[in-house]
C-alpha cells in the first residue's frame, strides 16, 4: 500500500505526459491557421483579377470577352502551390437597366471562383468554395 500511495504521489514526469497531450493540438491549430491564410490569399487574388477585368472592359475599343476572361486569367495571384484551383468565367451579358429604368449603357457580369481542399493532417477537412461577381457598366 505504501508503495502504491508513493505512486499516486509523484509528480515526476507529469508536464512531459501534458506536453504529449497538448503538443499534437498546438500543431493542428497552427497548420488551420496556414490553412486559413491560403484562402484569405485567395481572396485577395479574385479581388484583384476582378478589378483588373472591370478596368479593362471599360476601354475603348471594348475588347472581346475571352481578352477580358484571359486578362483575368493573368491578374489571378494567390496558392502558386497547387493547394487551390481558380475558375475565371467568360463574361456575360448584365441588364441594361439600373434602378428600373432602361440605360444608354449596358452591363458585364465578370466572376471568379476559388475552391481549395482542407486539410487537417491526419483527416481530410472540408472543401472551401469561394465565388466573386463583379457588374461593370459599359457606356455605348
Amino acid at each position: 500500500m505504501t508503495r502504491l500511495w508513493r505512486l499516486i504521489r509523484d509528480r515526476s514526469g507529469v508536464s512531459a505526459i501534458e506536453f504529449a497531450l497538448a503538443f499534437p493540438i498546438f500543431i493542428q491549430m497552427i497548420w488551420m491557421i496556414f490553412q486559413a491564410g491560403f484562402v484569405f490569399q485567395a481572396v485577395s487574388g479574385m479581388q484583384h483579377a476582378l478589378g483588373e477585368g472591370a478596368r479593362y472592359a471599360t476601354i475603348f475599343p471594348r475588347p472581346s470577352d475571352a481578352a477580358i476572361r484571359q486578362r483575368m486569367l493573368d491578374k489571378v495571384y494567390g496558392t502558386g502551390n497547387g493547394v487551390g484551383t481558380f475558375t475565371v468565367a467568360t463574361p456575360t451579358a448584365g441588364p441594361s437597366e439600373q434602378n428600373g429604368t432602361t440605360t444608354a449603357a449596358t452591363s458585364l457580369i465578370l466572376s471568379v471562383s476559388y475552391s481549395q481542399a482542407t486539410s487537417l493532417l491526419i483527416v481530410p477537412g472540408p472543401t472551401i468554395s469561394l465565388t466573386r461577381t463583379k457588374q461593370v457598366w459599359i457606356a455605348d
